[in-house]
C-alpha cells in the first residue's frame, strides 16, 4: 500500500544545459518541448525560504510528462544538492493530487520528509518529498504537485500536442 496518489505522472530531470538537454530528448523524438526561462520560485528547502531562478521544459511521451530542469543561479536547494553528488540526470518521480492536503496529510504520517515545497504564490501547491529511510531509491525525491484546472490544463494540451506532433515547431516557448 502506497500513500501516494495514483500514477506516476511525470519523471524529472536536473540538467546543466536545457537546450542541449531538449536536443538530446528531441533525438529520441520526444517533444514538442514547452520551455520556460528565468522563472523565479520562492520554496521553503530543507525548512528554510529559499528563492532560486529556474528554466523549465515539459514534454509528453504518451501520457508520461518529463521535466527538464535548469537552475540559473548557485543558491543552495534541491537541485544543486542533487548535482553536486550526482552531476545531474534523473531526478524524481511526480504524482498529481486532486486532493493535496489528504496526500501531503499522508506523506507526513508516513514519515516522509518534506525537503522542497511551494507554489501557494502560483496558485499550484507542490513537495518534493524523500522516500522513508531502508526503501528502496527509485529516485532522489518524490513530487508530489497539486491536480488543479490550471496543472490539469496544461497537462493534457502538452500531452495532446505531443500526440499529434508531426516534428514542427520542436521547441515552443511560455510565457515572456
Amino acid at each position: 500500500m502506497t500513500v501516494l496518489p495514483g500514477q506516476i505522472r511525470q519523471i524529472g530531470y536536473v540538467v546543466t544545459d536545457l537546450d542541449q538537454a531538449i536536443e538530446n530528448w528531441l533525438q529520441l523524438g520526444v517533444g514538442p518541448w514547452f520551455v520556460m526561462r528565468s522563472l523565479a520560485q520562492r520554496v521553503t528547502y530543507r525548512g528554510q525560504p529559499c528563492e532560486v531562478t529556474l528554466s523549465l521544459a515539459l514534454a509528453n511521451s504518451g501520457e508520461l510528462q518529463v521535466e527538464l530542469i535548469q537552475q540559473e543561479d548557485k543558491t543552495p536547494s534541491i537541485f544543486t544538492e542533487f548535482l553536486a553528488t550526482q552531476g545531474g540526470g534523473f531526478h524524481q518521480l511526480a504524482y498529481w493530487s486532486e486532493d493535496f492536503a489528504a496526500t501531503m496529510a499522508a506523506v507526513h504520517a508516513a514519515g516522509w520528509p518534506v525537503v522542497w515545497a511551494g507554489g501557494e504564490d502560483v496558485g499550484t501547491r507542490f513537495a518534493y518529498v524523500e522516500p522513508p529511510a531502508g526503501a528502496v531509491p527509485v529516485a532522489t525525491v518524490i513530487e508530489i504537485m497539486e491536480l488543479n484546472d490550471m496543472t490539469a490544463g496544461m497537462g493534457t494540451f502538452i500531452r495532446d500536442t505531443a500526440a499529434n506532433w508531426d516534428g514542427a515547431e520542436p521547441i515552443r516557448v511560455l510565457g515572456g
